[in-house]
């Protein structure tokens, strides 16, 4: 199975994107990841990313499209997957088209978690306080709400339109969000 996981900050992408990639039995596939490893081995696109990062500047597509290419090639990624964070734009998800009819295959479905955006803002600011990130402020959070809603949330009418869309209440323990989740897959 290969799916897209996709929300506003807070909705709990990453709390059930391991799960879920466990309970499917791929790859859970995090952009953030892939910075990560990427730089901290010092690959070539590592190198270009950090550059880019150490200015203060976002990571062009290009450099994160090559790096989802190079992770979806993988072999722990070849029959399924869940892609945390990528795409984010509408290029992006030209790309990944492009990457994935490369491999031969294509996605099942686009999960989207969805929750209230107050009850958004109040996770954010508790898990700021509980990590002692004081750059987790209520103006930053509301403006990463924005930015989302303005840049990445087009995204779910494109899958809408093309039956991909599954929508699931991310309101609830993380236990009762996983059964929608699972409730809501599509059968391969």
């Amino acid at each position: 199975m290969r799916l897209v996981i996709m929300g506003p900050p807070g909705a709990g992408k990453g709390t059930q994107a391991e799960g879920l990639a466990r309970r499917i039995g791929g790859a859970h596939i995090s952009t953030g990841d892939i910075f990560r490893y990427n730089v901290s081995q010092q690959t070539e696109l590592g190198q270009t990313a950090q550059r880019y990062m150490d200015a203060g500047e976002y990571v062009p597509d290009e450099v994160t499209n090559a790096m989802v290419r190079d992770r979806l090639s993988q072999e722990d990624a070849r029959e399924a997957f869940l892609l945390d964070g990528y795409p984010r734009t509408p290029d992006q998800v030209d790309e990944l088209d492009s990457i994935l009819a490369d491999l031969g295959t294509s996605l099942d479905g686009v999960l989207a978690l969805t929750v209230d955006s107050e009850e958004l803002i109040a996770r954010l600011l508790k898990r700021a306080e509980s990590s002692g990130r004081t750059d987790d402020t209520e103006d930053v959070i509301r403006h990463r709400q924005e930015v989302y809603t303005a840049e990445t949330a087009p995204l779910l009418d494109v899958y809408r339109e093309r039956g991909l869309l599954i929508e699931i209440d991310g309101m609830g323990t993380v236990d009762e969000v996983a059964s929608r989740i699972d409730a809501a897959l599509p059968r391969t």
